[in-house]
């Protein structure tokens, strides 16, 4: 079963990343890291692949930023890396995550 927020043109893919945080996630519980890749000029980037790396810089999980740049993550507390590739350049943030939503300054700028 597909969830209602996904896009289903391709048949599978991750829920949209601008849709409300589900009201059956509870964020006394449960950790968000969350945020909107950036350019230099502070203009959302849709389209960027954001990656969530562990606090070893092994690879976790993938998301597309949403055409407003809106990313999201469900993840343990502690100590992250989210990196953002993109047309419009690169970024990394590192974030010690805890309970409930952690929002996440993802900035990208040309190599």
């Amino acid at each position: 079963m597909t969830s209602p927020t996904a896009n289903t043109a391709a048949g599978c893919a991750a829920p949209d990343q601008s849709a409300p945080i589900p009201a059956s996630v509870d964020l006394n519980r449960e950790t968000v890291l969350t945020g909107i890749v950036q350019n230099a000029d502070g203009e959302a980037v849709g389209g960027a692949y954001v990656r969530l790396l562990d606090s070893t810089g092994e690879f976790t999980a993938e998301v597309v930023s949403s055409p407003e740049g809106v990313f999201r993550f469900f993840a343990a507390p502690g100590s992250w890396t989210l990196r953002a590739l993109s047309r419009s350049g690169n970024g990394e943030a590192v974030v010690d995550a805890t309970v409930g939503v952690n929002e996440v300054a993802l900035a990208v700028a040309p190599a």
